[in-house]
């Protein structure tokens, strides 16, 4: 689509990785290409990417647990790094959601030795401004009986510590050692699933990156936490609370996950964001950033030995202490009927519907992942062409197989926006007579030869990234515990059939195992 819609975009924002933008890009440097990231190159469309691929790419496991996947790229005058931990959103505590988007932006903060002008003298000052934070957040809890006078001296405090720690940090030092290095996209982004650490250097400063990320892994310091946490809680403002699309979005998902922590949003519940402390996220680092849990992608113009014994030299003495996280996660159960929910807003009208499905290491992932392509890839989709262009009930008509994560059972998500003077009634009849079209007569011969085609072409035209091959390899070694996923699903879409289609949506594309939400204007 030439545009995006705001529901559209929020929906990209919010799905961990889409299945097809995933294996397009994550064979990006199987091709024989410059590999920078700015790179586009050309690439031998003959040539299967999938039987040479797997040759080139080295995973290293060391003692401690630590994962490593590397592919030499000898012509590249770059290196790109995609550390990925496997905690992300559905890995918060019950009543302190948002923990782990918080680490997004403390990581960044420093450690011991960096951003600190004395951590001698900084230590005992963050451990004052805990207790002050904690002293203030006890008096505002007692409510109507809270002290105002008590109040007040409180927030002083906590407000003449800050100042004081200012004097004592340097500001943004982390990203600016990596910036005069030549450092390029660095970022950090938390997903459902996961949470990656991502940036490209100079293959000069090669050991720049293994201190830096084995000095943040053992030695980080959470300063600045309480003003990272009000900075947050203006994130979820904007991008909730006063976001129509991410409203909507935000209830659609907590009315289809009742158990699963699929339904929390990834940045947190407002009341849950105020209460969280550093000693929290202490712990949470601790539980859940060990060793054992972290997958390095590396990709560029390195030495797979050389890198080997960098991993060796700078994470090989780090010790794991693995707890099991993962098991506290509840298991969504089976649901047993149509649930709907509806915001009044001051917004355009959308609509989003999703159905249950299993996890991306189902065998009918890749035939949900076709159906997508059928539906929703492009101007020639059927969405498009019969709800948008035909019959012109929607403005927007899209669907997605994956969504809002991958690591468990999620969901098939379908939505799109009304053209006045239709409603979200008449776009909701319109989708579902698009369901009941594939389930009768499945995709024609035509429809998925298309679709393969062009997931194939996008496959090879996308053979340029380190930084996306990178964090590809990592992102699946991570979530669906192996890197070489990356060529089951290609195999897998290949095989599809549109018997196969014709079946996954016959199986979950039901009625009974759907949650609609829609967004509508408040009546005056």
């Amino acid at each position: 689509m030439e545009t995006e819609t705001l529901m559209t975009k929020m929906l990209r924002r919010s799905v961990s990785l889409i299945a097809i933008f995933l294996f397009t890009t994550a064979f990006a440097s199987a091709a024989e290409t410059s590999g920078t990231v700015r790179s586009s190159g050309t690439v031998n469309a003959a040539k299967d990417p999938i039987a040479d691929f797997p040759n080139r790419v080295k995973k290293f496991t060391l003692p401690n647990g630590l994962r490593a996947v590397v592919v030499e790229r000898p012509e590249s005058p770059t290196i790109s790094f995609a550390m990925f931990i496997r905690t992300g959103g559905i890995d918060d505590e019950m009543g302190k959601s948002g923990l782990a988007h918080m680490f997004e932006h403390m990581l960044f903060k420093g450690t011991k030795t960096i951003g600190t002008k004395d951590y001698a003298k900084e230590a005992p000052l963050l451990a004052k401004m805990d207790a002050a934070d904690a002293a203030l957040m006890a008096e505002n809890d007692k409510g109507e009986k809270a002290d105002k006078t008590r109040l007040k001296k409180l927030a002083e405090n906590v407000t003449k510590l800050e100042r004081e720690h200012a004097g004592l940090i340097k500001e943004e030092e982390f990203w600016k050692i990596y910036e005069r290095a030549g450092g390029q996209d660095m970022n950090a982004a938390t997903g459902f699933d996961y949470t990656n650490y991502v940036i490209s250097l100079p293959l000069s400063q090669l050991n720049l990156w293994f201190a830096m990320e084995a000095d943040r892994i053992v030695n980080p310091v959470l300063r600045e936490f309480y003003k990272e946490r009000a900075v947050v809680m203006e994130e979820r403002r904007q991008r909730f609370d006063n976001s129509p699309s991410g409203k909507l979005w935000e209830v659609f998902l907590g009315a289809a996950f009742m158990a699963h922590p699929y339904g929390r949003p990834i940045v947190g519940w407002e009341s849950d964001i105020s209460r969280v402390t550093r000693p929290d996220a202490e712990r949470y680092f601790k539980a859940h950033y060990d060793i054992s849990r972290m997958v390095i992608g590396i990709v560029g113009g390195v030495k797979t030995s050389e890198i080997e014994a960098l991993l060796k030299k700078n994470f090989g003495s780090i010790k794991s202490a693995p707890v099991k996280v993962e098991a506290n996660i509840p298991v969504e159960p089976p649901q047993e009927g149509e649930r709907r929910v509806k915001v009044l807003y001051d917004a355009e009208p959308a609509i989003i519907m999703g159905f249950h499905r299993p996890d991306m290491r189902h065998p009918d992932h890749a035939a949900l992942s076709v159906l997508e392509s059928v539906l929703s890839a492009g101007r020639t989709s059927r969405l498009h062409r019969s709800i948008v262009e035909k019959q012109r009930i929607g403005v927007d008509a899209w669907a997605s197989s994956t969504a809002p994560g991958e690591r468990d059972p999620n969901l098939f998500v379908l939505g799109g926006e009304p053209r006045a003077p239709h409603t979200t009634a008449d776009l909701e009849k319109a989708l579902d007579a698009e369901i009941e079209r594939i389930k009768k007569d499945g995709p024609t011969d035509v429809e998925l030869k298309r679709v393969k085609t062009n997931l194939e072409a996008s496959v090879i035209r996308s053979m340029s990234s380190n930084a996306g091959l990178a964090n590809q390899l990592a992102y699946f070694e991570s979530v669906a515990g192996d890197w070489n996923y990356v060529t089951e699903l290609i195999e897998g879409i290949r095989n599809v059939t549109a018997a196969d289609v014709t079946r996954v949506a016959r199986t979950y594309l039901t009625p009974a195992n759907r949650t609609v939400a829609v967004i509508e204007r408040k009546k005056i």
